[in-house]
């Protein structure tokens, strides 16, 4: 399956934070999305891998993915390195996206960044002819997408864009608290986390709200890129 756009993110749960309300609404226009997380989650204080397979499952319902993925890497301890960059190049080989989103650059969590980088790695190394891959036996063709772009996580990192995602803020919040595990709810009795507060889900709601602000719309989800964002002509800028 081709897909249009492919998100990466270290956890189950990072992406529908970092862009949940962008893929919506690039499904809604007829888009095909796939999620592909690299590891499982399992170092979380609350829930447990398996349960997070679970909601992560539903929240991709909710958004309409076409396919989510787990590439099961050691949640806290994957490196960047040529074993774990091989295994983010089948994939993106695999669906050959013309956009890649990732982690932010920098954030609270150690794994955000790290995935940011080997993310990063990977989509640039994934055009190279003389790198060799298969799956199942059958040898993949190189693919290098064209753009790749970076959400916003836990800090409030400077976007170099932002995406109008008016109509789309409850789709992204309604899969986020599909995780009832790791989020606000008041029946869960297991230990408090700087994302189980109540606060924190307003504060994905008002950081959309504030950058929509700044664009005059109601919501917008922001990025950064690694590369220039180019446009035909000055009217074409929203």
């Amino acid at each position: 399956m081709k897909l249009d756009i492919l998100a990466f993110g270290a956890h189950p749960d990072d992406v529908e934070l970092g862009c949940g309300a962008t893929l919506a609404k690039e499904i809604s226009l007829g888009k095909k999305v796939g999620i592909v997380d690299l590891t499982r989650g399992e170092l979380g204080t609350r829930g447990s891998a398996d349960l997070r397979d679970i909601e992560a499952k539903n929240a991709a319902e909710i958004l309409g993915i076409s396919v989510r993925e787990n590439l099961c890497f050691e949640d806290g301890f994957f490196e960047n390195n040529k074993k774990n960059q091989l295994e983010i190049i089948k994939m993106i080989r695999k669906y050959q996206p013309k956009i890649v989103l990732c982690n932010a650059i920098e954030d609270r969590h150690l794994d955000h960044g790290k995935g940011s980088k080997l993310v990063s790695d990977a989509c640039f190394l994934s055009g190279l002819l003389k790198i060799e891959t298969s799956i199942n036996g059958e040898a993949q063709e190189k693919w290098r997408p064209e753009n790749v772009y970076h959400y916003i996580q836990w800090k409030d990192i400077k976007p170099d864009f932002v995406v109008d995602v008016s109509g789309f803020i409850d789709l992204k919040i309604q899969a986020v608290l599909a995780y009832s595990s790791q989020f606000f709810n008041p029946k869960n009795k297991e230990p408090e986390t700087p994302i189980t507060s109540r606060n924190f889900i307003d504060s994905v709601q008002y950081r959309a709200r504030d950058l929509g602000r700044l664009i005059g719309v109601s919501h917008a989800e922001g990025f950064t890129t690694e590369r220039y964002i180019a446009v035909k002509n000055l009217d074409k800028i929203f």
